[in-house]
C-alpha cells in the first residue's frame, strides 16, 4: 500500500529521527499497514500518543511542568496538552476555535476505532474477520491529520536552545546571526582547560571554559579520533624518549 496515506506522520518521524521509541512505533505502523494487518490501527493510535509525548517533553517548562506523570494518560488529554503548549488554541475567531476542537473529536474517534478494531492492545475473538482496507486507511488518515496539525504548529516555533532536544542545525537563522556578529578569542590555561571568550557586538565578553577533548568530541568526531590516536602515540613514546635522554 502507498505511504501517501500518512505523509504528515512520515514528516514528523523524519524530523525527530533521534527519538528511538518514535522510530520503533513508526516502523511497526508501516509494517502492519503494508502487510494489511489490523494491528496498524493500534500502531496509529500509539504513534499519535508517542508524538504528543515527544512534543510535550520538548515544550514543557521544567519550572512549571504540565507533563502528566501517569504512563496511562488518555490520548485525548495528551493531544489537548500538546495543543495547549503549542498555543494552537489561542485564536481570535470562534470558527477557527471550533475547528481546532474537532481534533479532540478526531482523537476520540481514533481511540474508539483502536478499541473496536485493533488486534494488539485488546485481544479479539480469534475467528472474526479482519477489517477492510477502508477501515485501516481511516485510522491512518485520522492519525496523520492529528500529527500534521501538531507538527506544523511546532515548526512555526523557535525551540528554547537551553532545554531543546533539537540539533544545532535546527537553529539555522540564529546561528547565522551569532556567526556574523560575534568573534571568539581562545587560549589554554595551566589546568588544561581551553578558555574561550565570546566578544559580543557591544564589546561585552562572555567567558567560557571547556576541555579540548569535549570541544573536539562535540564539534568534529573525526578530528577527535585523529587527535586521540596522535596523543596515544605520543604517550606511548614518552617513556622511551626519557630513557634516551
Amino acid at each position: 500500500m502507498s505511504a501517501d496515506w500518512y505523509p504528515g506522520i512520515r514528516a514528523f518521524c523524519a524530523h525527530w529521527k533521534y527519538a528511538q521509541m518514535l522510530q520503533e512505533t513508526f516502523a511497526a505502523l508501516e509494517r502492519e499497514f503494508n502487510e494489511e494487518n489490523d494491528a496498524c490501527i493500534d500502531a496509529a493510535k500509539g504513534l499519535v500518543e508517542c508524538a504528543c509525548r515527544v512534543l510535550i517533553e520538548e515544550l514543557d517548562d521544567p519550572l512549571a511542568p504540565l507533563k502528566p506523570e501517569a504512563t496511562d494518560t488518555p490520548l485525548g488529554q495528551l493531544v489537548g496538552l500538546a495543543t495547549r503548549l503549542l498555543n494552537l488554541g489561542a485564536v481570535r475567531h470562534r470558527a477557527f476555535s471550533d475547528l481546532i476542537k474537532q481534533h479532540n473529536k478526531l482523537t476520540e474517534s481514533l481511540r474508539v476505532l483502536r478499541n473496536e478494531g485493533g488486534t494488539v492492545s485488546h485481544g479479539k475473538d480469534g475467528f472474526i474477520a479482519k477489517l477492510s482496507a477502508h477501515h485501516r486507511r481511516s485510522a491512518m488518515l485520522a492519525a496523520d491529520a492529528i500529527v500534521t496539525f501538531l507538527h506544523e504548529g511546532y515548526l512555526e516555533r523557535e525551540p528554547d536552545p537551553v532545554r531543546t532536544f533539537e540539533p544545532y542545525e535546527r537553529f539555522e537563522a540564529a546561528n547565522a546571526i551569532i556567526d556574523e556578529l560575534v568573534s571568539l578569542r581562545a587560549e589554554p590555561d595551566e589546568d588544561g582547560l581551553l578558555h574561550v571568550v565570546a566578544v559580543l557586538p557591544d564589546g561585552e565578553e562572555v567567558p567560557l571554559a571547556i576541555e579540548p577533548s569535549r570541544l573536539l568530541f562535540g564539534v568534529d568526531r573525526e578530528a577527535y579520533k585523529l587527535v586521540l590516536n596522535a596523543c596515544r602515540e605520543a604517550k606511548a613514546a614518552a617513556p622511551r624518549n626519557l630513557e634516551v635522554a
